[in-house]
């Protein structure tokens, strides 16, 4: 079954975490896990090997009984059947306890030479760790001995742990280390009970073809892992497990070293020779000259049936040092309907999803994808109409592949407490779904952990996921009703955003006038700008200087006027006599009036005017698919702004957000005022006789 003895993980968790403790003042908080992570999985690795070292000896000695008298021969007969049968070797006779227990000067050297031993694809593992380089530390700092001689017996095998507890365990440990050296919170490693939500939510059935699984931030591998363990573990007959075997493949990608080494070590272990995981970025493509491995997963035949991810939160993809100009190389395919914002990534792996979707056969219905990801509030609603967000989800709902959202509990994770959603899409929605979305308001599912982890304090029980489930499977009937299930047409989210100008008025509700100081750069190109804003009679009254004479200009600016032709006739008239006595000795008409130009620039300008009290706003109006907007954005905005509308303007295209808390909004009536007084009154005495027992003492 999918669950966990977490007060038995957590034991041996901490047991872990003691030896990284050992390295304080030797290594840095960052270091920790360098040294931790790869000696446990070298660790389990061994125990693995150990196990199928002992099946073997007792294999081989029930065909060849009379090689128990002969030790020796023996173990170089299991010890050649490692090395060409096994799925990953060690040609070494050292064990983690073999070399604690040597000459402690030639530990060093023996213990390269034990790594060295592994088969190439554990070494890959172990040159991804960069685990050489940690090794000259240890000697350096004098911790090899102590960190071997702590996991030497350590009882990491699968037959004393699951994978599934084995990954428990490395990310219980990463969180911590990510907390010791301060790292982005944008890394948030996924709860299995969400991971078992997301699974059953996706509803993968026993397959009875080739069934691909995949996801693009894949981490240490917990949600492709737990993925195929629920198909295991929902087999009713040794026939299905088989049938899980041979048919379910593992994709992904992953960014960091760390994650992808563990990850591949897990499938090691295992034995799971189909799947294919790659370490790089999966949002940007691949060059495989280049430092930076990109998208190995994005060829014509990499599509997958069944795709899960919970991609960092907030992660910045754009600027200095980041990958903003790989990324924009798929503008034109794969991020064609938009890119978001370049501090949040979240809604580039949701596109990688979809452009890895099967196509559905038009003719069959056979084909198509089920997604299914976790993202917090911003992809819901950030980027305004026409920016890089909204348009994708523009794209995505007019696609009809948005299925449902489900609101989680807060602090289900372990390094944030906020909201998170998980999005379920498919591109073969049966016919009930078609042209429809449902939310489900799940934030009351759960119940509190007995002991926090770190910012994880509640968790999803089987009951609450069960809840989740029946309402997602059942939801979609006519008749079902329940206030934490509403369904809505793609369309529900659409709105447009108009650009209007209204004539305020003012406390008689009459049209506003209004005089007051203008306070930019009295320039034509400003008076441009207000004439086609205000589009109405304008009156300036200029306190203009020049030297020690100031003159008040007094002129109205029609829209169809020359502010230059106006004003500078003001300007002449007003400073007649100083415009004659400075141009009196020019005799060239051209060189006069630059002389009046430079004249009238020169100018020290006080300026007040008077205009219509015009405002400029912006309305976001629902989306009405049975009208038209022409007309229903007029209603709306007579019946809203109530003032004068000079002139509007709808934007090019529809706007899309989504707004779950303001669809679940339940109006909570405030507590009657005499209730409130009561109160108030019985806190003043209870007050009163605090103080009369103070003054008693």
């Amino acid at each position: 079954m999918l669950s966990l003895n977490k007060p038995k993980l957590d034991n041996l968790a901490n047991e872990i975490w003691k030896s990284a403790e050992r390295l304080r003042g030797k290594f840095k908080a960052y270091e920790y896990q360098n040294v931790i992570l790869p000696i446990i999985v070298i660790r389990r690795l061994e125990c693995v090997l150990i196990q199928w070292r002992k099946k073997m000896r007792e294999e081989v000695l029930a065909k060849r009984p009379e090689l128990e008298a002969k030790p020796i021969e023996l173990d170089r007969l299991v010890k050649k059947l490692e090395i060409t049968q096994a799925h990953f070797s060690n040609g070494t006779d050292h064990t983690l306890e073999s070399l604690a227990e040597e000459d402690p000067m030639l530990l060093e050297d023996n213990f390269r030479a034990y790594l060295n031993g592994f088969s190439r694809n554990v070494r890959d593992i172990l040159d991804h760790f960069n685990y050489h380089t940690t090794v000259t530390q240890l000697v350096k700092n004098n911790r090899l001995a102590p960190i071997l001689n702590q996991y030497k017996s350590l009882t990491l095998g699968p037959d004393q742990l699951s994978n599934l507890e084995m990954g428990y365990i490395y990310e219980e440990l990463l969180r911590r280390f990510s907390e010791q050296s301060g790292e982005e919170a944008g890394e948030h490693f996924t709860p299995r009970e969400v991971i078992r939500l997301m699974v059953e939510l996706l509803d993968i059935p026993t397959p009875t073809r080739h069934t691909a699984i995949y996801d693009p931030a894949c981490g240490t591998g917990g949600m492709l892992s737990v993925a195929k363990e629920h198909l295991l573990d929902r087999a009713r007959t040794e026939a299905e497990r088989q049938q899980v075997e041979s048919y379910v493949t593992l994709h992904g990608q992953e960014l960091s070293p760390t994650n992808y080494a563990i990850c591949r070590a897990d499938l090691l272990i295992k034995e799971d020779k189909e799947a294919r995981v790659f370490l790089g970025n999966s949002l940007i493509p691949h060059n495989p000259s280049s430092k930076e491995p990109g998208d190995q997963l994005a060829g014509s035949h990499d599509r997958f049936d069944f795709m899960l991810s919970n991609p960092p939160f907030g992660v910045t993809w754009g600027g200095k040092d980041r990958y903003e100009d790989e990324a924009r190389r798929y503008a034109a395919t794969r991020y064609r309907a938009g890119m978001p914002r370049t501090n949040d990534g979240a809604l580039l792996f949701l596109q990688t999803m979809l452009a890895k979707m099967k196509p559905v056969d038009a003719a069959s219905g056979q084909g198509g994808s089920r997604i299914a990801i976790i993202f917090n509030g911003s992809p819901l609603s950030n980027g305004d109409c026409g920016q890089g967000e909204s348009e994708i989800r523009r794209w995505i709902l007019e696609n009809d592949w948005l299925d449902a959202i489900v609101m989680l509990p807060d602090q289900l994770f372990y390094n944030t407490g906020i909201y998170t959603y998980v999005w379920l899409l498919r591109n073969e929605k049966p016919a009930s779904h078609r042209g429809r979305v449902m939310l489900i308001d799940a934030r009351q599912q759960f119940e509190k952990e007995p002991k926090a982890f770190g910012n994880k304090r509640n968790r999803i029980a089987d009951v609450h996921r069960q809840w989740i489930e029946t309402r997602y499977r059942d939801g979609w009937a006519e008749r079902f009703e329940d206030d934490d299930v509403k369904l809505y047409h793609t369309t529900d989210f659409a709105y447009h955003k108009v650009s209007l100008v209204f004539w305020q008025t003012d406390a008689d509700d009459r049209p506003a006038i209004v005089t007051e100081s203008y306070q930019k750069a009295f320039t034509a190109a400003n008076m441009a700008k207000e004439q086609a804003f205000y589009d109405s009679e304008l009156q300036f009254a200029v306190q203009a200087r020049h030297g020690d004479r100031t003159v008040e200009i007094r002129f109205s600016l029609n829209p169809d006027d020359s502010f230059a032709t106006v004003w500078g006739d003001a300007v002449r008239k007003a400073f007649a006599a100083e415009l004659a006595e400075l141009t009196k000795d020019i005799a060239e008409a051209r060189e006069r009036n630059k002389a009046t130009k430079a004249f009238i620039d020169g100018l020290a300008l006080q300026v007040t005017w008077t205009h219509r009290h015009y405002v400029a706003d912006e309305e976001y109006i629902p989306f009405d698919p049975a009208g038209e907007p022409d007309e229903y954005i007029a209603a709306f905005l007579e019946r809203e702004i109530a003032k004068p509308i000079l002139r509007w303007q709808d934007s090019p295209q529809l706007g899309y957000e989504i707004l779950p808390n303001k669809y679940f909004y339940r109006y909570q009536p405030p507590r009657p005022a005499s209730e409130l007084l009561a109160e108030f009154w019985a806190l003043e005495k209870e007050a009163e006789g605090m103080l009369q027992r103070v003054g008693g003492k």
